[in-house]
């Protein structure tokens, strides 16, 4: 269960009516919520106001959301919505390539964007509270992680990640050798609450593995099986 009343929620949106509903609907559940209407306003509100979750429009004035998302990804696990009038599917993978855990399409039912919010801070919260329960490492020949820092390196070089491939990335690697269903990664990364799609599963597993590879790691480190899902191939230490 999420405490609403000591979470605060950034809002980064140029159209100020749309801000406005999304505020009302906010408040009314308990949130204390922070306005911004440019880009480089809201970044900068990222740092100065420590909000639990950034909720981010990708037309921007100033600073697009894209722009913004990737520099609150060089130093931060903040959680991130990207809302968006694109409705090409692009433009949505592109969002999550570049960092947001979630999206939501203009239009969209305000109710459902506070039920994502929520849905979004309780994985984070039930990250915190698994911590007391897992070992400190989880460890493979190449890929060591730290469950107390909530951070991955690859042959000691650290890997910045989101919190979405930091769950996915324990998930797998607890895992290892079994086949993986993308039923199975929604239900224990994602959380039974979460609506995206499968493309959603698939970009952040190749956003991971991206990134893994880049560190040093060896190609092929996440299989995909096509037609039932993925496998870790490491060797767990």
């Amino acid at each position: 269960m999420i405490n609403t009343m000591t979470k605060r929620i950034l809002i980064i949106e140029d159209d100020k009516s749309v801000l406005q509903l999304i505020r009302m609907y906010l408040v009314n559940d308990g949130f204390t919520v922070i306005d911004s209407y440019d880009g480089s306003d809201g970044l900068n509100k990222t740092l100065t106001e420590t909000p639990d979750l950034v909720l981010l429009d990708l037309n921007l004035p100033k600073m697009d959301g894209i722009q913004v998302c990737q520099k609150i990804r060089a130093s931060s696990d903040l959680p991130i919505i990207m809302v968006t009038a694109r409705v090409d599917e692009l433009d949505k993978l592109d969002g999550l390539e570049k960092g947001a855990d979630d999206y939501m399409t203009k239009p969209f039912s305000p109710r459902e964007l506070v039920a994502r919010v929520k849905a979004v801070l309780r994985r984070t919260q039930k990250d915190i509270e698994s911590n007391k329960d897992e070992p400190l490492q989880i460890r493979s020949k190449e890929i060591v992680i730290n469950t107390e820092s909530r951070s991955i390196k690859v042959n000691e070089q650290p890997v910045s990640i989101t919190p979405t491939e930091y769950r996915l990335a324990c998930y797998l690697l607890k895992s290892t050798g079994r086949v993986i269903s993308r039923e199975q990664i929604i239900e224990n990364v994602f959380g039974y609450d979460f609506s995206g799609y499968d493309r959603t599963v698939d970009t952040h597993i190749s956003n991971l593995r991206k990134k893994l590879e880049r560190a040093g790691a060896r190609k092929g480190l996440f299989s995909t099986v096509y037609g039932m899902g993925y496998r870790f191939d490491g060797d767990i230490s």
